[in-house]
């Protein structure tokens, strides 16, 4: 099979513009690198195509490319590139469940992807985004998700309009807030929930603020103001999957 090696390559300039999110958002497409995370997507039927080095051993049974490993530094964004990078068609998920975190303003991608992580972790049904969140397909996000990102539904609105939906729809709606509010433990978390996490520098918005009816806050010693928000976000995961609504 043919090995592409130039960096001029019509179809490696294409791919590459992946790596910024205007051509993301045009193409509906995304990248993504090593083989943990092909395989993930490959397994829920995300992945387009993958493009390897001649060295890796292919084990997936899809449209593939084979490239030079100059070629592959080119299209990676690691500083040890992989032998391996999957073509991902976005998600689109259609409904969102019972087990909602919204998340304000998110900027550090870090974050978002350990929360995604851990709302897979902890049975959350769906990550909201709010318009001014990071964008989901940054290749830090991806990473820090360690392949989660592929096994929750994510989804990106409005979230004035959204959290009106929701409690137009009976929804619960809580946020975090370190100045007051209840306690995880003395909180009765409804089965239909929405739990806010706002901003890392300024928290949840006055607007969304207006909207919630109830603050919840996490116990901890006074020497420390506020908790990471990817730390809080999956604390309180944790305590509410412990509930048993049954």
């Amino acid at each position: 099979m043919e090995i592409i090696t130039s960096l001029q390559n019509s179809k490696i300039k294409e791919l590459n513009k992946l790596n910024e999110k205007k051509y993301r958002d045009e193409s509906n497409m995304f990248l993504i690198e090593g083989d943990h995370l092909v395989e993930e997507a490959y397994n829920k039927n995300q992945l387009v195509e993958i493009l390897i080095t001649p060295d890796f051993e292919n084990k997936f049974d899809i449209t593939t490319t084979i490239i030079s490993e100059e070629v592959m530094k080119k299209l990676s964004n690691m500083k040890s590139p992989s032998k391996i990078i999957g073509v991902c068609k976005k998600f689109n998920p259609l409904s969102y469940g019972n087990r909602l975190i919204l998340l304000d303003n998110l900027q550090d991608p870090g974050n978002l992807g350990t929360i995604i992580r851990s709302a897979a972790s902890f049975n959350f049904d769906t990550v909201i985004l709010g318009d001014t969140c990071v964008d989901l397909y940054n290749d830090k996000v991806i990473r820090a998700s360690e392949g989660m990102i592929f096994n929750i539904d994510v989804k990106r609105c409005n979230l004035i309009n959204f959290v009106q939906e929701l409690k137009d729809n009976n929804y619960i709606v809580y946020a975090t807030d370190v100045n007051g509010g209840s306690t995880l433990s003395d909180t009765p978390f409804d089965k239909k929930m929405a739990i806010i996490i706002g901003s890392e520098g300024s928290g949840v918005s006055n607007e969304l603020k207006r909207l919630i009816d109830a603050n919840i806050y996490i116990p901890m010693n006074k020497k420390c103001e506020s908790l990471n928000a990817a730390v809080a976000a999956s604390i309180i995961m944790y305590e509410v999957s412990k509930i048993d609504y049954e």
